[in-house]
């Protein structure tokens, strides 16, 4: 375990996401996963760039493994109280904290507890995809229409 510097990862991971910002029909959407197992070290300059990123196509999920204290974590996952930096407010809330510990089944029950863990992590991401998409007044594309199958007469001769 060492230092954590997120806004390394996002300055490196959020260009991309910049050029989807400007892809105006709702088409670029992405999840930026992160698994750390350290507490942050420029806390600061990581909800600066949260609350910049918020307005990117974007959700952030980050996972906790090993012993750390993650309270600084949940500071940035936003559910209670919106992320800021020098006064300005996060437009949505982006991040999804989960700490790893909490899903490790001491009975045994492994799958049931990766399936606990798998619902955790994706659960804010449908409200974070949707709150983008209204936000800029992007709605869905019709559906196409239904798929039918070409229809073929075979013909055999005798």
């Amino acid at each position: 375990r060492g230092t954590v510097l997120f806004s390394v990862v996002f300055f490196t991971f959020l260009l991309p996401f910049r050029y989807a910002a400007s892809v105006k029909d709702g088409s670029q959407y992405f999840v930026l996963l992160i698994v750390t197992d350290g507490v942050i070290s420029d806390m600061a300059q990581t909800k600066e760039s949260i609350v910049n990123a918020s307005k990117l196509p974007m959700s952030i999920i980050i996972v906790g493994v090993g012993p750390a204290e993650f309270d600084a974590m949940v500071e940035l996952d936003g559910d209670d109280v919106r992320v800021s930096s020098r006064g300005k407010y996060a437009e949505r809330d982006i991040v999804q904290f989960v700490p790893f510990r909490d899903y490790i089944d001491r009975s045994g029950n492994h799958i049931l507890s990766m399936a606990r863990l798998a619902k955790d992590v994706l659960a804010e991401i449908p409200e974070q995809f949707l709150s983008y998409m209204r936000a800029r007044g992007i709605k869905p594309s019709p559906a196409p229409p239904p798929y039918t199958p070409p229809t073929h007469v075979l013909q055999t001769q005798i």
